[in-house]
């Protein structure tokens, strides 16, 4: 097991169809051009991110969070179509809890619904269970995002409840989150193997 986790270890994680690439400030220029050209990717999104000086702070907070042992995030390169397709990331990580939180993932548009997301999915949430000896995986969303909802619910997730008037939103107002969660017994017993079916079926 990966204890404790060291974020400053450069851990790859891929299978057939995708591979997960620490994200560091070499790297994240293959994403700006989603800020720039598709800014309706994040209309959920907690932080701004269309446009260059949003994409830029964006990350930095991402590179000062895995630079403290908070966050692990990733850039999503799409082995099929040989193209970076997003980001996703671990963060929250208490290892003390035996807990974190997978979110701040996106994807362009053209990659949503491909059966990308699954793959990502797998692969964290098999390094979480199985090398970090993790007990607890949360996701959280706007309680508005059916798209992400329905995505997380398709993986494995359990709905827990609404956190009304959460966390600030980025147009000013607070968000009710949705709480979702996959549990190491859970993952044990049914969800890789059906979520591992699903991607052998995609």
């Amino acid at each position: 097991m990966l204890s404790p986790f060291d974020c400053n270890y450069n851990y790859v994680l891929e299978n057939e169809r995708v591979r997960l690439e620490p994200l560091n400030g070499n790297n994240s220029t293959q994403l700006l051009h989603f800020a720039i050209n598709e800014p309706n990717i994040w209309t959920f999104s907690l932080i701004p991110m269309s446009g260059e000086r949003n994409f830029k702070k964006y990350i930095a907070d991402a590179i000062f969070c895995k630079e403290h042992g908070t966050c692990y995030p990733f850039l999503v390169f799409d082995k099929k179509s040989q193209e970076y397709a997003g980001s996703t990331r671990f963060y929250d990580i208490q290892l003390n809890n035996k807990s974190l939180l997978i979110g701040s993932t996106w994807y362009g548009a053209k990659f949503q619904g491909t059966g990308l997301n699954k793959n990502c999915k797998f692969l964290l949430l098999d390094f979480a269970f199985e090398l970090m000896g993790i007990e607890r995986v949360e996701f959280r969303a706007d309680k508005n995002n059916e798209r992400s909802i329905a995505a997380m619910k398709s993986i494995g997730c359990t709905v827990e409840g609404i956190l009304r008037s959460n966390v600030p939103n980025s147009t000013g107002g607070r968000r009710d989150s949705i709480v979702l969660s996959i549990i190491k017994g859970e993952w044990e017993t049914h969800v890789k193997e059906e979520l591992k079916s699903k991607i052998a079926h995609l």
